[in-house]
């Protein structure tokens, strides 16, 4: 059929109720639970039907329906209190205390984003992460965009053949049923951005979506005037085709920027969440030197000293690289402006020395042009630093400048409602602050214990009911017998010890674990006096069979007679039924192989609604764990041997289960609550309010990386960029001459053995070229020896000028002070007395 022209019929909203239209724009709802109930008491079984999306909730409503409900004095009244907190929080600009000045501006940078399951472009934690980034960055009111694609299949629907095999569906996304809005050019047309492509350039559509106060920009190939393959750039989170999934990446990191370059956004600084974004480097050069009317080489003084790099990954086969033949017809339109070759462009991406023709990194992209770079956990960062050290070979793992900021959790967007409503009365009106209000967490020891377990019992009322109601839906679609739906229909227990197990079926998050000794395991299921039930939920990527087959083996043991009624599996595991395990189940299992699992957000959402985790050492729970907020598997070992490893563990796993979980959870004094059970939620949920909220977490990042970026993007382009120009000059000077500098080794004053608070004097003699001692930081690097040629712990002081031995050679020293016992190490080294961008340059570092 052609010449089909489409319109849309929206509903008739009567004017008092004109607040509803608004609200179903902005996702801010999502996460306040009064909004929520604005929609859901229009019609709570339509609400559901809906997918609880506000927009296709609308049309499903009778205009007889509006009409009453405009005369309606208590849904008015619901509504104008919702509506003058929307007001306050999202509309209202003005903040005396706001530390950012209006031309500021962060662009935060995701391949994905979760806000809500409505808007399908997230797969896992990475993407709700992003969410409740811009979540947070809203409350804050941090001057933040964020950029992103539109996919219309999103991430794959998960279902299970009769077998228990994975398979999937991409159902396309209608985007009239979401709250976007086509951005325009000065023309009013539909704002189109270009870019070059392989053989045909990419034309994408300009979007956007309101967070609360933060727009967030989305793109989308899916364009007539496109070919095919160009249109499926955006078609699918993730693709599978490596040469889909470069062009995502080009598209979001040069496309993204250029995007905002057209909506008149320029930001002072930018953060890349992932390697994924790490494009962004390259085209940010090329509109500060645009914008700025500066070279190349002082464009490289500001572009990393303003950007922020986040990696997720803990191992080194999830980052991305490409054949460099595969990146470089990307890169070409970038060799006029720079005045480089596209080999040169292609090295950007590449470690030092490597051969042309090795893999573009997009990790070390992001190493090239970012100053601040950041693993989500304190063990992810140690992680992070030992696995790029070889990009800093001169220096220790523990100075490889990656640092850390562990990851938070949106407190509004994952609370269970009758917490919320315990968190309104005992902890007052500003209990959504979280941790920007210390007295919120210690208020939650005022909460009766009869109440909180009252509202635990409901939070796990409502997760067996929505089980049961997904497993219906399940066996229904495979068809299966009537006596085995009916099962389905009472599966699990009110009263018994729930442990939910949901995260991505990756091998090394060890789902498997459970089931190394299936008898033992069925013997703690089916305990007389302490029975346990398990639900399972989680996706494994479409390629990995080893993780299908972990869900193959799981949906298998739950088949048992004896097991159907304790040991669940749901299917197409998304933030709907994240919700209902985090708030309702009792414990939260988290068994990934040490050190790969990142950090593992989904824990700290369980210990806010009061679920105690039992997990692996691993990411947040290192931080997080103690004896009064959970249980520990193992003592943090890692180990060679896997099979090993998974043996000690699987059994550390059922005795925590059989000696501690289960008897602390089932002693009723005197039939009433479980009193030591409480203490431990209370302190859990404290630690959580506390030290992992994401306010806390955008905080940090404001603090330590964002306000000080965006102050030096102000100072660096000022004066027509007089800074970063003294910047590359200094910056080039020190490549040019740093190869002159050696170092004798260093001699001291004494031999030795000294005695705690003694101390003795280092020297040594420095050659320093053609720079001068004010230029070098000459410094006495010393710490405890535990290894025959390392020193662990290091620290560092500073050695003076002693004397002028000659021109350009100079006497240094300093003393050394024995603070402590032990056999200690030192040697000396030679740094560039400059900011943190240029001393860690990997070439520019002497040792003796």
């Amino acid at each position: 059929m052609k010449s089909i022209q489409t319109f849309q019929v929206f509903p008739d909203i009567p004017e008092p109720l004109s607040f509803i239209e608004t609200l179903s724009r902005n996702l801010w709802w999502s996460w306040n639970q009064n909004a929520i109930e604005l929609f859901r008491r229009i019609n709570p079984r339509v609400w559901e039907v809906s997918g609880r999306n506000p927009i296709v909730f609308a049309t499903l409503i009778p205009q007889e329906r509006f009409e009453e409900l405009a005369n309606d004095d208590s849904y008015l009244a619901h509504l104008n209190h919702v509506r003058r907190r929307f007001e306050n929080r999202v509309l209202n600009q003005v903040d005396s205390e706001s530390p950012w000045d209006q031309q500021e501006l962060i662009a935060y940078f995701s391949m994905e984003f979760g806000i809500h399951e409505t808007l399908p472009l997230f797969a896992g934690g990475l993407g709700i992460l992003a969410g409740d980034h811009l979540k947070a960055a809203s409350g804050m009111k941090i001057p933040l965009v964020g950029v992103g694609l539109l996919y219309r299949e999103g991430y794959f629907r998960q279902y299970l053949d009769k077998d228990g095999w994975q398979q999937e569906a991409y159902p396309e996304t209608d985007l009239y049923h979401l709250p976007l809005s086509k951005q325009k050019d000065r023309k009013g047309n539909d704002l189109v951005i270009h870019l070059t492509g392989i053989g045909r350039d990419i034309h994408a559509q300009v979007w956007k979506i309101r967070i609360g106060r933060i727009p967030l920009i989305l793109l989308d190939t899916n364009l007539p005037d496109n070919p095919p393959e160009i249109r499926d750039i955006t078609a699918r989170l993730y693709s599978g085709e490596q040469h889909i999934r470069l062009a995502q990446e080009v598209l979001l990191g040069i496309g993204g920027l250029r995007a905002l370059e057209a909506l008149n956004m320029h930001p002072t600084v930018c953060h890349l969440n992932e390697g994924h974004c790490t494009f962004v480097g390259i085209e940010r050069l090329r509109q500060v030197m645009e914008q700025q009317d500066i070279s190349l080489d002082m464009a490289r003084e500001v572009v990393p000293r303003t950007t922020v790099f986040t990696t997720h990954t803990p191992v080194a086969a999830g980052h991305d690289e490409f054949p460099p033949s595969m990146v470089k017809p990307y890169l070409e339109p970038f060799v006029e402006p720079f005045k480089m070759t596209a080999d040169q462009l292609v090295a950007m991406g590449q470690a030092d020395g490597a051969a042309p023709e090795s893999p573009f990194s997009m990790f070390i992209l992001g190493l090239r042009t970012a100053q601040y770079i950041n693993g989500v956990s304190k063990l992810h960062g140690q992680v992070a630093r030992h696995m790029w050290s070889h990009i800093w070979p001169t220096r220790s793992d523990d100075e490889t400048p990656i640092t850390h900021v562990t990851n938070g959790v949106h407190i509004p967007s994952v609370l269970a409602p009758e917490i919320k409503l315990l968190f309104e009365r005992h902890l007052g009106p500003q209990w959504n602050m979280g941790s920007t209000i210390p007295e919120n967490a210690d208020r939650i020891d005022d909460v009766f214990d009869e109440e909180l377990w009252q509202a635990h019992e409901m939070c796990r009322s409502r997760l067996i009911r929505t089980v049961r109601e997904l497993m219906y839906r399940q066996y229904s679609r495979r068809n299966a017998p009537l006596n085995i739906m009916r099962a389905v229909e009472s599966v699990m227990d009110q009263d018994t010890l729930t442990i939910a197990f949901a995260r991505r079926f990756a091998t090394y998050k060890r789902a498997h674990l459970l089931f190394q000794d299936p008898d033992r395991l069925e013997a703690i299921i089916n305990s007389k006096d302490r029975p346990v039930q398990f639900v399972f939920a989680g996706k494994a990527h479409p390629k990995d069979n080893e993780g299908k087959g972990i869900i193959r083996s799981l949906v298998d043991f739950g088949r048992r007679t004896n097991l159907r009624h304790r040991f669940i599996f749901l299917e197409d595991y998304d933030m709907h039924i994240a919700r209902f395990l985090v708030q309702g189940a009792d414990v939260w299992l988290n068994t990934p192989r040490r050190p790969m699992e990142a950090c593992g957000t989904s824990g700290m959402k369980a210990a806010l609604n009061g679920v105690l985790n039992m997990s692996i050492l691993d990411g947040w729970w290192c931080e997080g764990y103690s004896p009064e907020r959970g249980w520990r598997i193992g003592n943090g070992e890692e180990y060679n041997d896997h099979n090993y490893q998974d043996t000690v563990e699987s059994q550390a796993l059922y005795n925590i289960i059989e000696n501690e979980v289960a008897p602390l959870y089932y002693d009723r004094p005197h039939g009433g609550t479980p009193t030591e059970w409480l203490k431990m939620m209370k302190a859990s949920m404290k630690m959580a309010m506390a030290h992992f909220c994401s306010l806390r977490m955008i905080s940090e990042y404001e603090e330590r990386f964002y306000l000080p970026a965006s102050r030096r993007f102000e100072e660096l382009v000022a004066k027509g960029g007089a800074e970063a120009q003294e910047l590359s000059a200094q910056h080039h000077r020190y490549l040019e001459k740093w190869h002159k500098i050696q170092l004798s080794a260093p001699q001291r004053s004494h031999k030795g053995p000294f005695r705690v608070n003694q101390a003795f004097e280092v020297t040594t003699v420095v050659q320093t070229g053609d720079l001068k001692p004010e230029e070098l930081n000459v410094e006495l690097y010393y710490g405890k020896m535990r290894h025959l040629d390392r020193i662990d712990d290091p620290r560092v002081k500073m050695m003076h000028v002693k004397e002028i031995r000659s021109p350009g050679v100079y006497l240094y020293g300093c003393e050394l002070p024995c603070s402590d016992s032990g056999r200690y190490g030192f040697t000396v080294r030679v740094t560039p007395n400059a900011d943190a961008w240029i001393r860690f340059r990997p070439e520019l570092l002497t040792w003796a």
